[in-house]
């Protein structure tokens, strides 16, 4: 279904959500989205006059290297996906829930509809230099990274919270353990802006989610919690979603009904004819160098066909040749760092996804450079 190239069915106004407004605000407006009782919010960047009648939210996606897309939201979806994850959770009337995530990402505006669906206002602790205590909070793993490498208040914000969700990327498993050494109720979800965020908890469906792996390893989702569709864009919809289900970019495992998340399906790449997983990469150098943040992309390379980037963020970071002796020693000769990009902070897009695609063009610019 196209769900706003028929001018027939653009029959809801919208107005865009300025990022600035205070939290009050956004909340009355989404309140009344939610009922339709005022016009669909559109938190992306794009120019949208109106929608289908059931769309409530316009969300982007903040795929790493993917075509960025604006995913409609129907009420419905968005309210399946905040009361499963406050069943999940067990939490009651009355308790509270921080902010610490954008609002242009589904991750930030679900905190405001769990909070409603809860009689509650969210705390706003975005941009803050003291942290006030909540029941609940949602974070990505870099800000996890933060709390356990210097940002002490952030760290007893989330130590005092009853759970605090952790998603947007995959945490790693040495930063899991130190989170839970620390003190920090991490529940890890697994979700997309397409499935109205986190519809997956420490590997097990939200109530009402189905999930499923397709024939060519990747993870498909269905439920309540799935999108309309993507605006003007019928056709990557349908080829991403078929009846009732929708399938990501990303391999997945289940074990005793238990997700486990292997990597995106251009995680693998190929290098003199020998394949090495980017997701593997990353994981040994986490384990080997875990005060640092690392990521590993494929460039094209005329030689190799595909050569290994690997992105590092932090101080006293070690050299490309220390890189590749570890990563040879756990995978061979065929995974050593053909490139060392160093940077203050890794780019990101969205929330704490990192961008891969601008470490790709700064790996290009700068090769032999």
């Amino acid at each position: 279904m196209d769900i706003s190239a028929n001018p027939s069915n653009r029959s809801r106004s919208v107005i865009s959500v300025d990022p600035a407004l205070a939290i009050g605000d956004v909340m009355n407006l989404v309140a009344k989205a939610l009922a339709h009782q005022g016009p669909a919010l559109n938190f992306t960047d794009e120019s949208i006059e109106s929608v289908d009648s059931e769309i409530c939210l316009i969300v982007g996606t903040t795929g790493s290297t993917g075509t960025r897309k604006s995913v409609a939201l129907s009420s419905a979806a968005v309210l399946a996906s905040a009361r499963a994850s406050l069943d999940y959770l067990q939490a009651r009337p009355g308790q509270t829930w921080a902010l610490l995530l954008p609002l242009h990402h589904i991750a930030g505006i679900n905190v405001l509809i769990r909070a409603l669906d809860l009689g509650t206002t969210p705390v706003d602790l975005r941009d803050v230099k003291e942290y006030a205590n909540t029941d609940f909070s949602a974070v990505v793993p870099t800000q996890i990274f933060q709390a356990l490498n210097g940002d002490d208040k952030l760290l007893t914000h989330l130590q005092s919270a009853k759970k605090v969700l952790v998603g947007g990327a995959q945490l790693q498993e040495d930063l899991l353990h130190q989170a839970l050494d620390a003190g920090i109720s991490v529940v890890r979800t697994y979700g997309m802006s397409e499935t109205s965020g986190g519809c997956i908890y420490e590997g097990t469906p939200l109530k009402g989610v189905g999930l499923r792996i397709s024939d060519a390893g990747l993870i498909e989702i269905s439920g309540p919690v799935l999108t309309s569709g993507y605006l003007n864009n019928e056709e990557l919809w349908n080829q991403q979603y078929h009846d009732g289900w929708f399938t990501t970019s990303d391999h997945g495992v289940i074990d005793n009904g238990i997700l486990k998340v292997l990597g995106r399906s251009d995680d693998v790449y190929n290098t003199g004819g020998e394949k090495v997983s980017l997701t593997h990469v990353d994981e040994i150098l986490h384990t080997a160098f875990p005060h640092l943040q690392w990521c590993a992309v494929a460039a094209d390379d005329a030689q190799w066909g595909q050569r290994l980037v690997v992105a590092v963020s932090g101080a006293e970071h070690p050299s490309i040749h220390e890189v590749s002796a570890v990563l040879s020693g756990a995978l061979g000769d065929v995974a050593k760092a053909k490139q060392l990009l160093v940077f203050d902070e890794l780019p990101l897009i969205g929330i704490g996804k990192i961008d891969r695609a601008q470490i790709i063009d700064r790996a290009q610019r700068e090769f032999n450079v």
